[in-house]
């Protein structure tokens, strides 16, 4: 948490909103109040909204935590170096000033009086020309010197350094000996008129400060370290890769993984070189982690389409009947939700177009037609048998078993005729309510038909019957798959077009819409969430909630 609020400080900072950074730096500080870098940032930033006082105090508070930190003393105004000799005077010389120039500044009408006091150290790091010079021995020399003793000022009045100095200390455009303004070589150009040279020193508008570099934590400095050379690594697998040296480039990308796994192009990249090889597996696999990672990293968009369409790529490669082309489909469509790339929907265009083809050759295979060719002269032979049954007991059921039924509502089935097939199965559950079959066929044509809630209902009153009948079980779980991606909103343009139109045909939906209370029910889902919670609490309610979000005709977000 500091190590976030640290963060927010330092982006706070670089964009000039220094009451923020504050307030970011005090929570990082409330966290961790050992953390010497974040005294020392926070002392810039009151430094930077000119309140010295403050600033010192945090700078103190820097210096105790982390006395051999030179930094620390830079921000008291002592830049410690333990191989120069000219500062090592430390903090008991910057006591001595801070007294001088108080004397100093007890003078009436002294100009430069308040020029030389406690934050004068402060206001040269903050300004971006003399804070240059703060690294230079000889001018941190001449301004201890001026500290303690203001009299010297006209030894150092002919460096130009130190005339830039006065005019950010006493916040006014200084001149040169020569009558000249200054300009130096590391401050912007400012356009501005000469002044006659007697004319008294021309107030300056007040420099607005710089943000100053943030320190970063060690661990933030390995991270980047990190960063650094797994992006090598992966410009050297893209290099292999080029000159189709595939085990180089896995090696590089596997590389970058382990240096750092902040940057999903790594998975995507070595994923590209497994489809290559040909090692489909290995390709989905880490398209998968790429995904997964990349929800968790919250990363560009475009990123985790890509890999959801080079997953579906691998799919085509590995499919063989028409079958094996509906998840490289599905994954294509999830990757376009994504981000609508063209070559994405190429891809889901081929696929789509490569199944049909395939089913068609599927179809008009001599041998497989001929197979189902006798296959349904089977079933007409069948269902002409149980038709002639009919007939010949004068067209009433009643002298037939539950067996008869179920056997001709699976040749029904078989031909397509599923309303005809519903009734035998309903007609067989009717003669015999512990009957599993007469469950299984049932739910099986209603899920046949895609009103796959009906299919659940009924799969589930045959498990009352017969609680480890495999058939029902496995029907029951391909009916809550179904309903989920409806839940999810999984569903293609087509499925759901498709499962609204049928919806809106079926008298039990349509009494659920015109419900007046279910009518508050679905204003209160989009309007009023705590209403809508408590609606959720009745079964009834929620019973046909989700027959609305099976049927399509609601989609929860």
């Amino acid at each position: 948490m500091a190590d976030e609020a640290k963060a927010k400080g330092n982006a706070a900072f670089s964009a000039g909103n220094y009451t923020e950074a504050i307030k970011h730096f005090t929570d990082a500080i409330n966290t961790a109040p050992t953390n010497h870098v974040l005294y020392s940032n926070r002392s810039a930033t009151y430094a930077s909204l000119n309140q010295y006082s403050e600033s010192l105090t945090d700078a103190k508070k820097t210096v105790e935590l982390k006395p051999d930190w030179s930094k620390g003393y830079s921000r008291l105004g002592l830049e410690i170096d333990p191989n120069n000799e000219t500062l090592k005077s430390g903090h008991a010389d910057a006591q001595s000033a801070a007294a001088s120039s108080s004397r100093s500044r007890s003078a009436p009408n002294n100009l430069f009086g308040d020029a030389f006091g406690s934050d004068m150290w402060a206001k040269l790091t903050a300004d971006p020309a003399t804070r240059l010079y703060m690294q230079q021995p000889d001018f941190f020399k001449m301004m201890q010197d001026l500290q303690r003793n203001l009299s010297n000022l006209n030894l150092y009045l002919k460096d130009q350094r130190v005339m830039q100095a006065l005019s950010v200390l006493l916040n006014i455009k200084m001149q040169s000996a020569a009558g000249e303004d200054m300009e130096m070589p590391d401050s912007p150009p400012v356009e501005r008129k000469r002044p006659a040279a007697e004319a008294e020193p021309v107030k300056e508008k007040k420099r607005e400060p710089e943000p100053e570099p943030m320190e970063v934590s060690e661990e933030e400095k390995e991270i980047k370290k990190k960063k650094s050379q797994a992006q090598k690594e992966k410009e050297a697998g893209n290099a292999a890769y080029k000159k189709k040296d595939f085990q180089t480039a896995i090696g590089h990308y596997s590389k970058a993984l382990e240096l750092y796994d902040g940057d999903i192009s790594f998975l995507t990249n070595r994923a590209a070189v497994y489809l290559e090889m040909g090692k489909y597996d290995e390709c989905i696999k880490d398209c998968d982690k790429a995904v997964e990672r990349g929800r968790e990293l919250r990363s560009d968009y475009k990123m985790v389409a890509r890999a959801l369409t080079r997953k579906g790529t691998a799919l085509v490669k590995m499919a063989k009947t028409s079958k094996d082309y509906e998840p490289a489909i599905e994954t294509f469509q999830k990757s376009l939700t994504e981000h609508r790339n063209p070559d994405t929907l190429k891809r889901l265009n081929d696929a789509e177009r490569a199944k049909k083809e395939l089913e068609q050759q599927e179809y008009y295979d001599p041998e497989l037609a001929d197979k189902e060719r006798e296959k349904d002269q089977f079933v007409h032979f069948l269902l002409g048998c149980y038709l002639d049954m009919a007939s010949s007991i004068k067209k009433t059921f009643d002298a037939w078993n539950d067996e008869a039924y179920n056997n001709r509502a699976a040749c029904y089935t078989k031909l397509g005729a599923m309303p005809e097939g519903l009734k035998d199965a309903e007609k067989c559950i009717e003669l015999d309510p512990k009957f599993a079959k007469g469950y299984t066929r049932k739910g099986a044509i209603q899920f046949f038909m895609k009103e796959f809630d009906k299919a659940l209902e009924t799969y589930q009153e045959g498990l009352k019957y017969d609680p480890q009948n495999q058939e029902l079980l496995d029907g029951v779980r391909s009916c809550v798959q179904q309903i989920n991606r409806a839940s999810r909103g999984d569903l293609t343009p087509d499925e759901l077009k498709e499962r609204h139109a049928k919806a809106m045909q079926d008298p039990e939906i349509q009494n659920i819409l015109t419900d007046p209370v279910m009518g508050q029910v679905l204003k209160d889902l989009q309007e009023n969430p705590k209403a809508a919670q408590d609606h959720m609490k009745n079964p009834s309610v929620m019973n046909k909630i989700q027959k609305l979000i099976s049927s399509g005709i609601v989609q929860m977000k």
